[in-house]
């Protein structure tokens, strides 16, 4: 998003928050949108469009590299900027690769966050939900550092399924789901096991909209797998712009998850555009399992294509593949990752336009 937007964007707020008044004495849309006042003018992409913003790994954003959410954080500061009204519901503590795993009974505990990280506090304080934020672990006590998390799936069934009517009043549900940004890209044989996929997955599954958002690793860091800090700020950027073109264009539909992944780029440097892509059949990382008796210790590792075990790309528009050449990537992905569906042509006609 350029500057000039940005600030349309930050203007666009102080006119919701003048408009809520009205607005929220009037019944939701179906798509979650809250009808505007005879004569007003959305001034913003996704003004009073409610999202659901979930993730895999935690709302807490504690660790020093901050891999602990600090993507949906900028998601939710890039949202609310263009005039969403978003309320966050994550799980409690990290829970990356979790895939489509779920709760099958028990309880669950939905604890809303009062202090937020550094900087990010007054994001949505013009929307009607303010941004609340709000954590999900298991059991029936209060969340603490002990706790055990929700998975992704979990915190956006329980959203969807009564938790947003009884902590925000929603009861027509949102109008899209959205998952991220993950730390770390999305692609090829890891959207099996992402959480951050398997999240927007449960969306779809209950009939809602969504699409997952995920960050690429910069690979000029050769210690450690990082995620740059305006990689985090460029994905939410780009989100909130792209969503806001889908939205307009009756694009954003439950058919199949829209998994963006947006690239590592140098400083001042532009995606190459966007592409539309297939979930790649690369095999991209490997367990390692250490034993000492009858214990094994889980470990990974980068798998290299030429090494056995570790699986090549057999597709031409893979997403690793075109990730890595600079470009943001848009993959459809069904229930069972896949979709080859004829109601994806509109998406990726706009896609393959879109700069």
């Amino acid at each position: 998003m350029s500057r000039k937007a940005t600030a349309v964007a930050a203007a666009a707020s102080t006119l919701l928050l003048a408009m809520t008044a009205l607005a929220q004495a009037q019944p939701a849309s179906s798509d979650g949108t809250r009808p505007r006042a005879a004569g007003s003018v959305a001034t913003a992409p996704l003004a009073g469009f409610r999202i659901l913003l979930s993730n895999d790994d935690s709302m807490q954003m504690a660790r020093p590299n901050a891999s602990d959410g600090k993507g949906l954080y900028e998601v939710r500061r890039a949202l609310c900027a263009a005039g969403a009204d978003v309320v966050v519901i994550a799980p409690w503590a990290n829970q990356s690769g979790a895939g489509t795993g779920s709760t099958s009974g028990g309880q669950l505990t939905v604890e809303r966050r009062t202090a937020l990280p550094p900087g990010y506090a007054h994001d949505c304080s013009g929307a009607p939900a303010e941004g609340a934020v709000y954590g999900v672990c298991k059991g029936a006590s209060p969340c603490g550092p002990a706790s055990q998390s929700a998975t992704p799936a979990d915190t956006v069934r329980l959203a969807l399924g009564g938790g947003l009517a009884a902590k925000t009043g929603w009861t027509d549900g949102p109008g899209l789901v959205v998952s991220g940004a993950n730390y770390g890209q999305n692609v090829a044989s890891v959207v099996n096991d992402s959480g951050t996929v398997g999240a927007a997955l449960a969306a779809i599954e209950e009939g809602v909209p969504a699409v997952a958002l995920s960050s690429s690793y910069d690979p000029t860091v050769t210690t450690s797998l990082e995620v740059a800090d305006r990689t985090y700020r460029e994905t939410g950027e780009f989100a909130a712009d792209f969503i806001g073109q889908l939205r307009r264009r009756d694009l954003l539909r439950p058919d199949f998850v829209v998994n963006v992944n947006y690239p590592y780029l140098p400083q001042g440097q532009r995606p190459r555009g966007t592409a539309w892509t297939s979930v790649g059949t690369q095999k991209l990382v490997k367990s390692v399992y250490a034993g000492s008796g009858n214990t094994f210790t889980i470990g990974s590792a980068l798998c290299d294509p030429a090494t056995e075990g570790c699986r090549p790309e057999t597709k031409r528009d893979a997403d690793f593949a075109t990730l890595q050449r600079g470009y943001v990537t848009v993959t459809p992905v069904g229930p069972d990752r896949t979709y080859t569906g004829v109601r994806d042509a509109r998406l990726a006609a706009y896609v393959r336009t879109h700069r």
